[in-house]
């Protein structure tokens, strides 16, 4: 049987309760939501990149991309990616800034990927992005 293994990098804050910001089993690694908050600061609280869509969503992405490599994947191992969105108006911009990010990505397939509007997260964050991978 494959051991189920917790991935917290050295960029993230342990999470406030009993969760793991990823989780790798097998071939299978799955990526919490993530939100654009800045590099863990020890004895700091959690810093959004800024107030824009675009400071948090390239912060989002970074945070996810670095579960990923915790876990041994890359944007490549993707296979889904769920986004939402705190403001309905938010979606064109975000696709803008999605597609000039996996742009320069050069992926050689682009994953499946899900967005809406869910207005749940925390004061001043707009954006928070979940993501599956499946490693060759």
């Amino acid at each position: 049987m494959t051991e189920k293994t917790a991935l917290t990098p050295s960029t993230h804050t342990a999470p406030p309760a009993k969760f793991s910001h990823g989780v790798k089993k097998g071939n299978i690694l799955q990526v919490a939501g993530q939100v654009g908050f800045l590099p863990a600061v020890e004895g700091q609280a959690p810093t959004p990149a800024g107030p824009t869509l675009r400071e948090q969503t390239l912060q989002t992405f970074a945070n996810v991309k670095a579960i990923l490599e915790e876990g041994g994947a890359s944007w490549d191992d993707v296979m889904m990616m769920r986004v939402y969105l705190t403001d309905v108006d938010h979606f064109a911009e975000m696709n803008e800034i999605y597609n000039a990010y996996f742009g320069e990505q050069n992926l050689k397939e682009a994953p499946a990927a899900r967005t809406t509007v869910y207005v749940g997260l925390p004061k001043g964050l707009l954006i928070e992005i979940d993501a599956l991978a499946v490693l060759s």
